[in-house]
């Protein structure tokens, strides 16, 4: 679970076309990412549907781990990976009992307490912040660098940071102890998407290096 983390892509289709977006998933898959999040926010259901049986012939052919966010239908409809869910969505043990102990679960997590709460009833990982800001949660309440090794520490469960996360800020992460990033904007908007991709996989390994000698020491 932890290696699927390291570099965790969460779509965002705002300002692209169909085709464009899929040439972002693919051209993102073939860099490199390491698990896809497909989200979206205002798709009708049957629009989202289709869209999620396209990007799930991209991610399975590059053996990319498919989540779906918040919609569990949606999930069990494609056959996707798992599905990541907030704090408005079912309660966890509830998502946990309808997609069976085989998919991933991942929750959003802001406090210890809900980090705590959310693996105990079946979270795979955990989803902390927004650390930074970002354009696509405005009204969002940061977390804390503070808050999110705490969370870390205590839960003891994968932790992906989350939350306007790009290639100048990935290295504040070292030593903190999260098992991967999540990006939206610094890959979803690059003009060479392998490229970037490719960077920001140098960024995540020298991060995670950082990690295993704080520890080592």
């Amino acid at each position: 679970m932890e290696e699927a983390l390291a570099l965790y892509l969460v779509t965002n289709r705002d300002n692209l076309s169909d085709d464009r977006f899929l040439d972002i998933v693919l051209e993102a898959c073939e860099g490199g990412i390491t698990m896809l999040q497909l989200r979206e926010k205002e798709a009708s259901t049957n629009e989202f549907y289709e869209l999620a049986l396209k990007v799930k012939k991209i991610t399975d052919s590059y053996s990319v781990p498919l989540i779906i966010n918040d919609r569990v239908d949606i999930c069990l409809a494609i056959d996707a990976d798992g599905v990541h869910i907030g704090d408005d969505e079912l309660p966890v043990w509830k998502t946990r009992e309808l997609i069976g102990p085989d998919k991933i679960l991942g929750v959003s997590a802001k406090t210890v307490i809900r980090g705590i709460e959310a693996k105990f009833e079946g979270a795979d990982y955990l989803g902390v912040g927004a650390i930074y800001p970002t354009t696509t949660k405005v009204q969002t309440k940061l977390t804390s660098m503070e808050e999110l090794k705490q969370i870390v520490d205590e839960v003891k469960s994968p932790v992906v940071a989350i939350g306007g996360i790009k290639e100048e800020n990935i290295l504040s992460f070292s030593g903190s102890g999260v098992s991967g990033v999540s990006i939206v904007s610094e890959i979803m908007q690059a003009k060479e998407v392998p490229t970037k991709v490719l960077k920001l996989k140098e960024l995540v390994e020298k991060m995670k290096m950082k990690d295993v000698v704080s520890y080592d020491n």
